[in-house]
């Protein structure tokens, strides 16, 4: 609260100088006292007693939260849901504390896979040297030798990692809708392999050295005279400059560079990598995707890429308000076709769960996930998609009867 009674002090101040200035030659003394009052000041100290050190815990017990037996995050005092405003008008301090407890939370996820879902992690790339950055999957025991079927789950774009779908539902609703976990759960009870991608893992954050952080002089693209006008710069211009660059970041945070893993360097170049290593030598006969926002992209990309062997393995693929675009990731007639016939595109839509929603591209049906809410889409529609799996492979088993069309479903859908 202190910051922002200050900067508004200091913008009033700031007016009155500008109007000073249109003044005649008898304001420039005032606006020099002013000046001098305002360099009077000492605005670090202010800045940082204001603002908290960016320290937080790195354990839930730390922040003093935990998860309920409903897997719904609460305080361990209060019982309360969590709070982000928990410093008020410290808007940046707030967010950080929020991402790191997002770290925390991702991290819970990672052991949950493991404990509850008796997953393991793969590493990726498979060959990777031991000083060489790189990502993991997750897989159960029999993902690759599961002769029957094999189920793949991708995640949207962001700072989700394996196993979430929504990083805010898991902190402000509970683990059920922000997780992968029901879906991972259910698919093991009816027999399937399961392979979750972590298709946002893709680059290794390290501190930069002083000598990234700071070039040399020489190795600026800036012309000669651009340089020499700003070497002529009055230093009192310097320190202001310096004072709104305090206030904007008064902790100055540590400089990194991004490393990207080799061959999983975005979430196409991922789905790819474990399509390729993973999911093509797979001995089920039967594969089952469910792809929510940007992981539809992505399967898109992968089915471009490798258009022969997803036709042959995969049986079903099931989006989840995917951002895919059959014409901007220019997807062939034949894709296209193969979409119509074997995806379905849950959608952020007002209408009841599985009601039929027009669309404007020629590629797959869409129905409602019965939410408006894009991150709760896969949440909502979760015992929808394993209905259209199990329709999908019953067509498949029983040779010579069609695969049914979305409406044959959504009927059916209605009436269980």
């Amino acid at each position: 609260m202190h910051v922002f009674i200050i900067a508004l002090s200091f913008l009033r101040v700031w007016i009155n100088m500008a109007q000073l200035q249109q003044g005649g030659p008898d304001e420039k003394e005032k606006t020099t006292a002013l000046k001098d009052l305002l360099s009077r000041i000492d605005l670090d100290e202010l800045m940082k007693k204001d603002e908290p050190p960016l320290e937080f815990p790195d354990t839930l017990e730390g922040f003093e939260y935990t998860f309920n037996e409903k897997g719904q995050l609460r305080h361990i005092k209060t019982g309360e849901p969590f709070v982000f405003n928990y410093r008020e008008d410290l808007h940046r301090w707030n967010q950080k504390r929020y991402e790191a407890l997002g770290e925390i939370i991702t991290k819970y996820v990672y052991e949950l896979l493991e404990e509850e879902c008796h997953l393991k992690k793969v590493y990726v790339p498979v060959d990777a040297e031991e000083t060489e950055p790189r990502s993991f999957i997750f897989m159960s025991e029999d993902a690759l030798i599961n002769p029957d079927k094999l189920m793949i789950l991708i995640q949207g774009s962001g700072v989700v990692r394996a196993g979430q779908w929504a990083r805010r539902l898991i902190i402000n609703e509970d683990l059920d809708s922000g997780t992968q976990i029901p879906y991972i759960k259910r698919a093991i009870e009816e027999g399937y392999g399961i392979i979750v991608l972590n298709p946002n893992e893709n680059y290794i954050e390290v501190e930069k050295t002083k000598a990234q952080q700071q070039p040399s002089p020489d190795s600026s693209d800036e012309p000669a005279e651009k340089k020499e006008r700003k070497d002529r710069i009055p230093k009192d211009t310097k320190k202001r400059r310096d004072f709104y660059e305090k206030y904007r970041n008064p902790q100055k945070e540590k400089e990194t560079m991004q490393i990207f893993i080799r061959e999983n360097g975005s979430p196409e170049e991922h789905a790819i990598y474990v399509w390729d290593h993973f999911i093509s030598q797979s001995l089920a006969e039967n594969v089952f995707v469910v792809a929510h926002s940007y992981g539809g992209l992505a399967f898109v990309e992968l089915m471009i890429q490798r258009e022969t062997e997803v036709k042959n393995k995969v049986t079903a693929v099931a989006l989840t308000d995917s951002v895919h675009n059959v014409w901007h990731q220019e997807a062939d007639k034949i894709v296209r076709e193969w979409m119509r016939e074997n995806c379905c595109n849950w959608v952020s839509s007002s209408e009841p769960l599985d009601t039929s929603v027009e669309s404007m591209l020629p590629d797959c049906p869409r129905v409602s996930a019965g939410t408006e809410r894009h991150e709760l889409t896969s949440w909502k529609s979760f015992p929808s998609i394993f209905r259209f799996f199990h329709e999908a492979m019953e067509a498949k088993t029983n040779s010579g009867k069609a695969a049914p069309t979305r409406r044959s479903q959504r009927i059916r859908y209605e009436e269980l």
